[in-house]
Parts: C-alpha cells; sequence; structure tokens
C-alpha cells in the first residue's frame, strides 16, 4: 500500500496533539522532515479522511475521537500492515529469526562460529579461538555487528524481538528507515567491541545492547526534543534501567539466568544517549528561534 503526504506544515507547528489523536485511533502515520518542513505520510486510501480531520481537529481532541465520523472508516491496522511502515525494524527481526533457526539458538555452533565476534574452533572439550586481527584481515568484517543476531534459547530471542520491535518502530517512524539500520550497527558495533574488550575470548550474542543503545536514543532525544513517537511510558524506562542495575549486581546470573552481558548493556546505553544528544540537539537547532513581542 503506497503513502501519501497529506500535510505539509512549517516546524514550528505543534502536531504532538494531531499525532497523538491519530495515535489513539490507531491511524498507520509517519512524520518526516523536508526542506525545513514537517511533512505527514498516511496510506493513500485514507489521506481525505485524515486531511479532512485535521481541518476539524489540528489540535486534537483525544476526549471527543468517538464521535468523529472519519473514524468509522479507519480499522486497526493488522500485524501484516504494520509491517509495512516498519520494514527495517521487520528485516532485523526476520534476520534474527532466521539465524536462530540456522543455529539452533546457539545449539549448532558449526555454523554459530561464521557469525561469532571472534571465530572458533571447538577441540574435544575446549574452544580455541581466532584473534580477532586475523578474521578481520581475511575480509571478515561482518563479524563486528552479527553477534546481534545470535540468540541462546527462545526465550533470549522472543524478548529481544519484542522490545526491538517496540523501540525500533518509534525510531523508524521518526527517523526514517535508513537510520534505524545505522543506529542499530552503530549499538551493535560498539557493544560488541566492549564486550570482547572487557569480557576477553568468549561466546556471546543477542539484541540487547542494541536495545540499551535504541532506549538511550529515545530517552535523551525525547528530552531535547519533545515528539510523541519518542515518549516512552515511565514505567518501562524505569524497568529497563532497574533490570540494568540487577544485572550489574550479579543477581540475576546468581539465579540462573547465565552470564549477561553487562559490558554490552552499558555501552550500548552509553552510546545511545549519545547519538539521542547529537540528534535532539540537531532537531532544536532545525526550529526558528522565538520573537516576544
Amino acid at each position: 500500500m503506497s503513502t501519501v503526504a497529506v500535510l505539509r506544515l512549517p516546524l514550528t507547528v505543534d502536531l504532538s496533539g494531531f499525532v497523538k489523536l491519530l495515535q489513539r485511533m490507531q491511524v498507520p502515520h509517519r512524520i518526516s522532515e523536508e526542506a525545513g518542513e514537517q511533512v505527514l505520510w498516511v496510506p493513500d486510501n485514507i489521506s481525505e479522511d485524515v486531511r479532512t480531520l485535521y481541518e476539524r481537529f489540528p489540535a486534537g481532541d483525544p476526549d471527543q475521537q468517538l464521535d468523529i465520523p472519519v473514524a468509522q472508516t479507519l480499522r486497526r491496522p493488522g500485524f501484516v500492515e504494520q509491517l509495512r511502515y516498519a520494514r527495517a525494524t521487520a528485516l532485523v527481526l526476520l534476520l534474527s529469526i532466521i539465524v536462530g533457526a540456522v543455529t539452533l539458538l546457539g545449539d549448532n555452533l558449526d555454523t554459530m562460529r561464521w557469525l561469532t565476534f571472534l571465530d572458533f574452533r571447538v577441540v574435544g572439550e575446549y574452544i580455541h579461538f581466532t584473534p580477532l586481527a586475523d578474521s578481520l584481515a581475511a575480509g571478515q568484517w561482518w563479524r563486528l555487528v552479527t553477534p546481534m543476531l545470535i540468540h541462546f534459547g527462545i526465550l533470549h530471542l522472543a524478548m529481544n524481538g519484542m522490545w526491538y520491535w517496540e523501540l525500533g518502530r518509534r525510531i523508524e517512524s521518526r527517523q526514517g528507515s535508513i537510520n534505524l539500520i545505522g543506529l542499530t550497527l552503530l549499538f551493535s558495533l560498539v557493544s560488541n567491541y566492549a564486550q570482547y574488550y572487557f569480557s576477553g575470548p568468549t561466546l556471546f550474542g543477542g539484541l540487547s545492547g542494541v536495545l540499551y543503545g535504541l532506549l538511550g536514543h529515545c530517552w535523551i532525544f525525547q528530552l531535547l526534543s519533545p515528539n510523541p513517537a519518542y515518549r516512552l511510558p515511565r514505567g518501562v524506562l524505569v524497568m529497563m534501567l532497574v533490570w540494568l542495575l540487577l544485572c550489574l549486581s550479579g543477581l540475576v546470573s546468581m539465579i540462573g539466568f547465565g552470564q549477561i552481558a553487562n559490558a554490552a548493556h552499558v555501552s550500548g546505553l552509553l552510546i545511545g544517549c549519545f547519538t539521542g544528544l547529537l540528534g535532539g540537539l540537531y532537531n532544536r537547532r532545525k526550529l526558528p528561534p522565538k520573537t516576544v513581542m
């Protein structure tokens, strides 16, 4: 389904109320910034309805949304339809599922060794790791990021996948697919290298370092340049930060969750906060200064 631009407005126009109304009505949409304007994109088949809706409720009016006739023509998007507006998010999740299948969720070492940060070979009951420099000299640069696709167990994959779907869609809707892929690769690179630096040659994998990067990015970006897409429920932020502290304390490993990649989590969060800082400051600079009369 194609999308069209239904609104092109100056950056000074506050669309947060109208966006909130669209979200509550489950209307598929995204906002981009082009040539000093904010552009609202919606599916072609409901573009006129959304344009009419904005003419009636430019500031949003959630209390009256049930009385809006256009709401009757809009339906809640199904999962397949949501995928059309979160292609990059879905691509990363699909790759994670495929890798989970071919590696048997970490049990197939012969396959997994092609995606780990360090190449290795199994000799008897021991694993011998190949130095990273040797792998990079052989052109295996993908190893710097592919550990994010490796998961150890269905619960590991399901939890990481759920959070990536939640956080990835927010960034993709606000900053586009290319930026989401770029941030994902950056967070994976930083968190993987940090984990290797602090833990030494070990087997590690998962999206959790990337997830903390996405969390930090949304968190700081929202503080500097508020936008409905990045407005995380306070409980989500608190829960993930508390979980990080529990992991750092060693309690999570003691109760049977295995070794936790704490270095990946912390470094992911820090680099995510940094990109959120840069993005938020850049976004604020694009807004024209206010003049007091």
